[in-house]
């Protein structure tokens, strides 16, 4: 064993804490790689594309493999002009969706005009107890004509906890339909101790075109960790 890994491992607790004896100065820059360094990866899980559809839901892959869990939206083009793309959790394995939510929401606006900007909290967008769908795009907004669309992430956490709230955070880039770029800003929480076993995306009004959604886990691991420390020693 190298004297790097025996130091390391000398100074593990029984539950698994890295004791900050066990990553020195010294033994940080005398480490030239990390094997197998994928703390962080993105496992692709599904794809789904939309075609002239009224929803997308994800109702397997979100379980208690993964701690995270990130999809990512890809050119989501709408039917309908001036509509929002929203968000519900389901309990059921998508039998229903209508999962108590409490949520925040801003966003910041440019013109191509250059001649309007903002940055503001939108009451409008957010949500208080409320189990209906979460708007992850900012109003009624997202354009129609062939050339705009929505993209962006949504991150659930912990989705298969029976101890918390499962928190997410969701950032989205559109085209307004006046010609707008709208940058939404939305976090919040499922106010339930169940699992959140199923999500479902759709427009507010109207199909869902044309356009992409990737389910991802965040695969775990020691390396990630590790990674922190050395950096917090350097």
């Amino acid at each position: 064993m190298g004297s790097i890994t025996r130091s390391l491992s000398n100074n593990i607790t029984t539950g698994g804490v890295i004791l900050p004896a066990g990553i020195t100065n010294s033994s940080v820059s005398a480490v030239t790689s990390f094997a197998n360094a994928s703390g962080g990866t993105l496992i692709l899980l599904s794809t789904q594309t939309a075609s002239a559809s009224a929803n997308i839901s994800f109702t397997t892959g979100l379980d208690s493999t993964y701690d995270e869990y990130i999809f990512k939206f890809i050119n989501i083009h709408p039917q309908t002009d001036a509509v929002n793309l929203q968000f519900q959790g389901s309990t059921n394995g998508g039998s229903s969706y209508g999962v108590t939510i409490t949520s925040t929401f801003f966003r910041a606006a440019h013109d191509e005009a250059d001649t309007a900007t903002a940055f503001d909290y939108i009451t409008g967008d957010d949500l208080a107890q409320s189990t209906s769908f979460q708007r992850i795009t900012h109003s009624t907004d997202i354009g129609n004509d062939n050339d705009q669309c929505a993209n962006g992430t949504l991150t659930l956490f912990n989705p298969s906890s029976t101890t918390y709230v499962k928190h997410f955070i969701s950032r989205t880039s559109f085209t307004h339909n006046a010609d707008y770029e709208i940058d939404s800003f939305c976090a919040g929480y499922f106010n339930t101790t169940s699992a959140i076993n199923a999500i479902r995306f759709q427009m507010s009004s109207g199909n869902m075109d044309d356009g992409i959604i990737k389910l991802y886990g965040v695969k775990k691991s020691w390396c990630r960790l590790i990674n922190k420390f050395a950096m917090l020693m350097v």
